[in-house]
């Protein structure tokens, strides 16, 4: 097929294109900013944050594609221009949103039925899940409308190499190398839902070619879940070491100016999500298990992924004198 996939400079995008141009697929990327593509796959240069660059960019080449995988639309304005440059011209547009859209559950796992937010909620808190869920329904409104075949798949929180945020796997990775401690809001034992970035890859892969798909939600997740406690553990058992752990009250964990864990579910509580759809109907299967993504993670941060951040531990010693 030919595929066009935005961004795919980093992270989940990269090893997407990877995997498309592996797979013998025709691979077009439009982003912002270069990086080392497999050989064969095109690069439109186009800057999504400059209003008109690309649907500018893209409309000479708005027949060129059987797919599209928008990874980079976080709201209507971003959509819009796409739906309208590619209504009745692709067999599968894939739109990467995220778990963030589901509302607080008390009933877990959270399938694919359950409550999202409301669309129109100004609360800057939940814009991000707001946003995504305001283009899920913008595209499912089209597909209903002119049957435009998008699909769209809640993304969990992911690991693996190349994380765009420092707060991520590099930093724990850096403070177990160091024996630095890691600041836990409570007993660290809310559960998570995880996925490797690899797995979530595949998964967008095993859309192309299932009419099926279209007009659905998948979540993409592993079938495991683990605590914020265990992640660290299997991020420590990668390097070999005992991770130094600082339980914080909650309350007082909630009261620091920037968040000791970037998981909120260790102040919120537990949210562990299904993957069972995408399981039973396209045919994917994740690679790696959480502690095996961790492992993968932190091979790649050895081999280089080290020097890619800057590490902040200035608030460590004030932490320590009040929790230590």
């Amino acid at each position: 097929m030919r595929v066009l996939v935005t961004g795919g400079n980093r992270y989940i995008g990269l090893d997407l294109v990877r995997q498309l141009a592996a797979a013998g697929h025709d691979v077009t990327v439009a982003n912002s900013h270069e990086t080392d593509l497999p050989a064969g796959v095109t690069r439109l240069h186009a800057d999504r944050r400059v209003p008109g660059e690309f649907e500018s960019v893209l409309a000479a080449h708005r027949d060129r594609f059987d797919a599209v995988f928008d990874n980079t639309a976080f709201s209507l304005d971003d959509l819009e221009p796409m739906i309208e440059l590619f209504r009745d011209r692709v067999a599968h547009y894939v739109f990467t949103s995220s778990t963030a859209v589901y509302r607080r559950s008390w009933i877990q796992p959270v399938s694919e039925a359950f409550r999202t937010h409301d669309p129109a909620d100004d609360d800057s808190r939940k814009a991000y899940g707001v946003n995504k869920i305001r283009c899920e329904l913008r595209l499912l409104e089209e597909y209903e409308h002119s049957g435009f075949p998008a699909t769209s798949l809640r993304v969990s929180h992911t690991l693996g190499p190349r994380s765009p945020l420092v707060t991520r796997d590099p930093v724990f990775f850096s403070r177990i190398e160091q024996g630095r401690p890691i600041f836990v809001p409570g007993d660290g034992a809310a559960l998570l839902s995880l996925v490797h970035i690899s797995d979530v890859a595949s998964l967008m892969t095993s859309v192309l070619g299932q009419e099926r798909a279209a007009g659905r939600t998948f979540n993409v997740t592993n079938p495991e879940s683990t605590s914020v406690v265990g992640a660290i553990h299997f991020m420590a058992a990668a390097v070999g070491v005992d991770a130094r752990l600082v339980s914080v009250p909650i309350d007082a964990a909630r009261r620091q100016p920037a968040p000791l864990v970037h998981w909120g579910e260790a102040l919120m509580g537990p949210m562990v999500f299904s993957p069972a759809a995408a399981l039973a109907e396209l045919g994917w299967q994740p690679r790696f298990t959480i502690e095996s993504g961790y492992a993968d993670s932190y091979a790649w941060f050895c081999d280089g992924g080290r020097e890619s951040y800057e590490y902040d531990f200035s608030r460590d010693d004030d932490l320590l004198r009040q929790f230590g």
